[in-house]
């Protein structure tokens, strides 16, 4: 059963579904072929669906190459991958002497999800082994037969082992009032059943840490971005000019929130390191509301409240993640910027003092008003719509916790009702506009 720290894991641009998902297969692979003592000449790689429809912007071919590789999305250091990766390109083969190559099957359906990556193994002429998986979001991927045949746990919320499972947000604001503990305090009673606190409270320390590196990263860099479209990096120059604006300016709240997403999300489409929240597309959210509202005025971090937002934030995106997807793949961009928003509005209405019931508004206040939000990225890269989009995601978010703050009362549509709309919207959404660079502004929009 998922963890809380399933939500936000530390990986590589620009995509957590079409990079680090990829990424991850390839290292599953390569180890099940040495678990099983095959030694195929030739490795080949079918990519199906989104991935490949949008592989080459996203960089989809260059991840699972250097997964087979034995790169590792929490652990890769990007100039030995890069040296690496230039000599499997010029051999044409891995160091023991394997072939590599890729298929991209635009015509064959995929089945279980969008993003489907078939891996075979040959000796020549003949098949070794083949095995099917899918990246399903977030950096999560699953072979044919899990994806097929879901562990009972998975149906029933946190699973036996966690002292408060919940499977819905109903069942969720439940146990806090009958236990009047907060959501943070909830999902870090659950994470307790899973390892020794300290360690659950390092590794969210450790998160917020890579998160704030993001920023700062994005807030330094300038330039252009990598890709056809050339577009330019905007927070470096953002961030120079509010450094030099006027303090008390009642429309600087939108620009600080901007900088600061916009910086995570230029790193993100960079391939630099980021924390997918709950994705790699929607990454700058999350850090843009702990960098404004989790700092002092020194710009010291205040951990305990940034170990609450990320609590409250990650059960949120657990709901999210369980009862729907946080792929775009399959739900579209409201499945990645609309969870994330979702997830941040929470989360900021918890360091606010927010009660359960509040949070639980904020959270759908956050997606209502990313419903039906399409995932369109031109020429296939995340720098248009993706990077604004965070920026405006960001400033969403603050306004729906303020929302649920004043809030007289219960708010009459539920989390649980938006999850399920957004799910439902997700299904009925036509495939053009699911991260396939198919519909919106991918073909009107001319890729230069």
């Amino acid at each position: 059963m998922l963890s809380v720290l399933d939500i936000f894991r530390i990986g590589v641009g620009p995509s957590s579904s079409h990079t680090v998902g990829p990424m991850r297969v390839a290292v599953r692979y390569r180890k099940r072929l040495q678990a099983k003592g095959l030694d195929p000449d030739r490795i080949e790689m079918v990519f199906r669906g989104s991935l490949a429809f949008t592989g080459e912007g996203h960089g989809t071919f260059r991840a699972a190459k250097l997964g087979l590789l034995g790169f590792e999305p929490e652990t890769i250091d990007m100039a030995e991958a890069e040296a690496a990766l230039t000599r499997l390109n010029k051999d044409d083969a891995l160091p023991c002497g394997t072939q590599v190559g890729i298929t991209i099957d635009y015509e064959t359906p995929t089945r279980l999800h969008p993003n489907e990556m078939v891996m075979i193994a040959w000796h020549g002429d003949e098949t070794l082994d083949r095995r099917t998986y899918y990246s399903t979001g977030g950096g999560f991927i699953a072979s044919h037969a899990q994806l097929s045949k879901p562990a009972p746990d998975d149906l029933v919320g946190m699973g036996d082992a966690s002292p408060n499972p919940f499977g819905s947000a109903e069942e969720l604001l439940g146990i806090c009032a009958r236990t009047s503990l907060s959501v943070a305090d909830v999902i870090l009673t659950n994470e307790d059943a899973k390892r020794p606190r300290t360690d659950t409270l390092d590794q969210l320390d450790g998160i917020a840490a890579v998160m704030m590196e993001s920023v700062d990263r994005g807030l330094r860099a300038d330039g252009l971005l990598p890709g056809s479209l050339k577009v330019k990096r905007r927070a470096h120059g953002l961030w120079k000019k509010l450094n030099n604006a006027p303090p008390n300016e009642r429309e600087a709240l939108f620009d600080w929130l901007n900088v600061y997403a916009m910086a995570v999300n230029e790193e993100n489409a960079a391939g630099g390191q980021v924390v997918t929240a709950p994705t790699n597309g929607a990454a700058g959210i999350i850090p843009a509301i702990i960098r404004h509202y989790c700092h002092d005025e020194d710009g010291t971090l205040q951990v305990g409240q940034t170990r609450r937002f990320l609590l409250t934030a990650g059960g949120i995106g657990l709901l999210y993640k369980q009862r729907a997807s946080i792929s775009g793949a399959e739900m579209g961009c409201q499945g990645e910027v609309g969870v994330a928003c979702s997830m941040a509005a929470g989360g900021l209405c918890a360091i606010w003092g927010g009660s359960p019931e509040q949070v639980a508004s904020a959270a759908e206040i956050g997606m209502e008003h990313n419903l039906g939000l399409t995932c369109d990225p031109v020429g296939g890269l995340v720098q248009i719509p993706c990077i604004e989009r965070n920026a405006i995601g960001a400033v969403k978010a603050a306004n729906a916790a303020r929302l649920a703050l004043h809030a007289p009362g219960q708010m009459i549509v539920s989390l649980d009702a938006v999850i399920e709309t957004m799910r439902q919207t997700g299904l009925d959404m036509s495939s053009k506009y699911k991260e396939t660079s198919q519909g919106g502004l991918a073909v009107n929009v001319i890729e230069c």
